[in-house]
């Protein structure tokens, strides 16, 4: 399978741009599989754990319990908020930081975002362990794997600052592979941003001894929602009770990957042969607690913490265009 790293998540961010952004056209997905209650879903990326309550939902019967097929879509080169936006999907998985470039654009696109698959960001920083970087400071005379993206910088010097760091004494260096663990073990750089239940498990699994410290404890406006389902607006406009029986289905299939970590990963490595089943096992385990962990329920996106953040890119002037902070998503499409 393809590796899984935030540098190839936001590759295609990179991609896309503002100006991609504002020259796709906005129109309504075509009523063909709706007649027949189909949705077609794109995923962010190759399959892993943040989609296994979808894979779940469909073996367990919970989306035909909904009288709903699903259609799973892979994920463009240029990533999936476009086909979401222009209708090439009904819905789909994003991040609140891609969804961000739309609102800032002038001309954003028609898609919001209606659940959070896990409650709080699960990414951070790794280095290894004979380093002894166990806190933003300690990066200062290490170098850092940067993509060379706004936000992604500026996230990394608001944390080496606020932990009395300098960030000038960090050395940015390009980031060239896509394995983690294998860029630490070559020494192309010290540190590198990563997301814990894959990279870290990664290295567990081969022995590589890492340290990790996560954004969400270092600065609470870092916490943000990596990833979401959003749906495209007019579809959701049109079909609004479609996508509340997606979300129900849905809901259904991430508290049973909550619950059950290790049936979870099998019923995604069913769906998806050439997975790894020891990285699975390890990843969902890692993530299973944080598909509800402090919410009400799954799915929920917390107000404060979706609009913390985008102040924040406003504050900063990482984005083309101001937008309301509090734009872009909404959980009136989940119950209970």
């Amino acid at each position: 399978m393809e590796r899984l790293s935030r540098r190839s998540f936001l590759a295609a961010c990179a991609a896309l741009g503002t100006a991609a952004f504002a020259g796709c056209k906005q129109e309504q997905p075509q009523d063909e599989g709706v007649l027949t209650n189909k949705v077609s879903f794109v995923l962010d990326y190759s399959p892993n754990v943040n989609h296994t309550g979808i894979y779940v939902a469909m073996e367990k019967g919970f989306f035909a319990d909904e009288a709903i097929e699903v259609e799973i879509v892979p994920v463009p080169a240029d990533g999936s908020d476009a086909l979401i936006g222009t209708g090439g999907a009904h819905m789909g998985m994003t991040y609140q930081d891609y969804i961000a470039n739309s609102l800032a654009s002038a001309n954003p696109m028609p898609y919001t975002a209606v659940a959070a698959v896990v409650q709080h960001n699960t990414s951070g920083i790794m280095s290894r362990a004979e380093d002894g970087i166990t806190t933003a400071k300690n990066m200062e005379g290490h170098t850092y794997a940067t993509w060379g993206l706004p936000v992604e910088q500026a996230t990394i010097k608001q944390i080496v600052e606020a932990d009395g760091g300098d960030y000038d004494k960090v050395e940015l260096v390009p980031y060239e592979v896509d394995d983690e663990v294998m860029g630490l073990q070559a020494g192309l750089f010290d540190t590198v941003w990563v997301y814990e239940w894959w990279a870290v498990q990664n290295a567990n699994l081969q022995n590589y001894a890492v340290n990790y410290f996560s954004f969400a404890d270092m600065d609470p406006v870092f916490d943000y929602y990596t990833p979401v389902i959003a749906a495209n607006d007019f579809f959701m406009q049109e079909h609004p009770e479609l996508v509340k029986g997606f979300l129900r289905a849905a809901k259904k299939g991430y508290e049973f990957a909550a619950a059950n970590p290790a049936e979870a990963a099998e019923i995604l490595c069913k769906a998806v042969p050439e997975l790894d089943p020891a990285l699975i096992s390890a990843a969902q385990e890692s993530i299973s607690p944080e598909y509800i962990a402090d919410a009400a329920s799954w799915g929920v996106i917390d107000p404060e913490r979706w609009k913390r953040f985008y102040q924040w890119l406003n504050d900063k002037g990482l984005v083309e265009n101001a937008f309301a902070p509090e734009a872009g998503f909404t959980n009136d499409f989940l119950e209970g």
